[in-house]
């Protein structure tokens, strides 16, 4: 999880980069800014393929969801990892309603998983495609072996392969955090900062910068950076000197002018401890995209809720809350970043269950988020979208399947026929070996194998 320093609205979230660790045992959580991002890329789906440049004078919107890979699970990792618990909440313990305690006010529709799960990541990006979602934006900690660093960089790793599959963009959110906390913690030395983000930016420049599926405008790269927190101007142009398509930043709003940055991306502005109400944050988009008006290259936010869940955990007290209205705002949200200047959204977020910013299927909002962005996705000319909200439930099915059938080679076999064929988008074919499946063994509950 990440760690921040105050943003513009004078909060810091929670992160405990020691999260997924391998240690057993308890974890103690740092002060940090936490963000969900996710970027929606709504260019298409079938028809914009991963490797079609972009161009600065398109008109069609990118989609694009920001995603969390820090989840551990005991199945998988052999250990609940800290965003499933903070070590407060124990999934091994089943609430009142059967379902696992975990850290969150909501449950993912296929239960906890882990972000090292093949099956939960080929689910999460048939989802994504399915939906009329363009790339993923992953929250990314750089290579180092420290804290759960190199874990989420395994993680981003594994996932980036699925997106490829899917045909799907990808990005990076690049946590500039880190920096400081490897100075205090003695990985580095102050005056090894520099050199250290020299040689991270010359790893993305050789093995993600230049491949066909990585998100580029102009042929440039994108990159997020949440902040930046450590590294100011001067020092991001002698980081990306050396590489030689130099890579487009976009930084928080407030944050552009201390980075350089070419473009600025908004967030959840929930701040304080309190309830955000909606003229608040209607204020914060009209600024934002008035901005965008006058030239700034902007990365709009569509976000639902946020409602996290550090008081009840004990992590320290909430950072605010902002109501879903019955999915209304994400439908708002969505609405203003389609009309806006922007030709980036950013979904806020795929999966960041601690703050509630989840748009992925849970047991409280089911596939409305999704069919939100499908329905959406529809609307824009020149644009086919082939499925419709009944597809949506297919992968979710398929992974349910897969925890059912483990060790049954025949029907491993089967599912991945079906899976094949999601991928290729034919979803008809797919629903008719999955209903095959469901008829004569049954769906298994949401938390089992977990």
């Amino acid at each position: 999880m990440r760690e921040r320093s105050p943003d513009a609205f004078g909060r810091t979230r929670p992160r405990d980069s020691t999260a997924e660790a391998p240690a057993p045992a308890p974890l103690v959580m740092d002060t940090i800014m936490n963000h969900c991002r996710i970027l929606a890329v709504c260019c298409c789906t079938l028809s914009a393929t991963s490797s079609e440049p972009l161009h600065a004078g398109d008109d069609p919107k990118t989609t694009l969801v920001h995603y969390m890979p820090w989840y551990s699970s005991r199945a998988v990792s052999g250990r609940w990892g800290w965003h499933w618990t903070m070590n407060h909440f124990d999934p091994e313990k089943m609430s009142q309603d059967g379902r696992r305690e975990v850290a969150s006010h909501y449950r993912p529709l296929i239960g906890p998983y882990d972000s090292n799960d093949p099956d939960a990541l080929e689910c999460h990006v048939l989802l994504m495609k399915l939906a009329g979602i363009d790339g993923v934006i992953v929250d990314w900690y750089g290579t180092r072996d420290f804290r759960d660093y190199a874990t989420i960089h395994r993680n981003t790793r594994h996932l980036v392969r699925h997106i490829k599959k899917a045909g799907l963009r990808f990005a990076v959110c690049y946590e500039d955090q880190t920096v400081e906390h490897m100075v205090k913690g003695k990985i580095l030395k102050t005056t090894e900062d520099v050199a250290h983000g020299t040689e991270v930016m010359e790893w993305l420049h050789e093995n993600w910068f230049g491949d066909d599926a990585y998100l580029k405008i102009d042929r440039r790269p994108v990159m997020l950076v949440f902040g930046p927190q450590y590294f100011v101007k001067a020092q991001w142009a002698r980081i990306t000197s050396g590489i030689p398509e130099r890579p487009l930043l976009f930084a928080l709003p407030h944050l552009c002018e201390k980075a350089g940055a070419d473009g600025a991306f908004g967030w959840v502005p929930v701040h304080g401890g309190r309830k955000i109400k909606p003229a608040v944050w209607r204020q914060y988009l009209h600024d934002l995209y008035s901005r965008g008006g006058k030239g700034e290259s902007i990365i709009a936010p569509v976000f639902g809720r946020f409602h996290d869940i550090y008081r009840e955990a004990g992590v320290h007290a909430s950072h605010g809350y902002l109501d879903a209205r019955e999915g209304k705002t994400f439908e708002e949200t969505l609405d203003l970043a389609w009309k806006s200047s922007s030709r980036l959204i950013q979904i806020v977020t795929w999966n960041d269950y601690g703050e509630g910013t989840i748009v992925e299927p849970t047991r409280t909002d089911g596939y409305h988020y999704l069919e939100a962005i499908q329905k959406r996705v529809k609307t824009q000319p020149g644009k086919t979208l082939p499925f419709g909200p009944t597809d949506l439930r297919l992968p979710v099915k398929l992974y349910r399947l897969r925890k059912l059938r483990t060790g049954d080679p025949e029907a491993i076999e089967s599912l991945d026929r079906a899976s094949d064929l999601l991928f290729a988008a034919r979803c008809e074919a797919a629903r008719v070996l999955l209903d095959k499946h469901s008829e004569e063994d049954g769906e298994p509950d949401d938390d089992d194998g977990n």
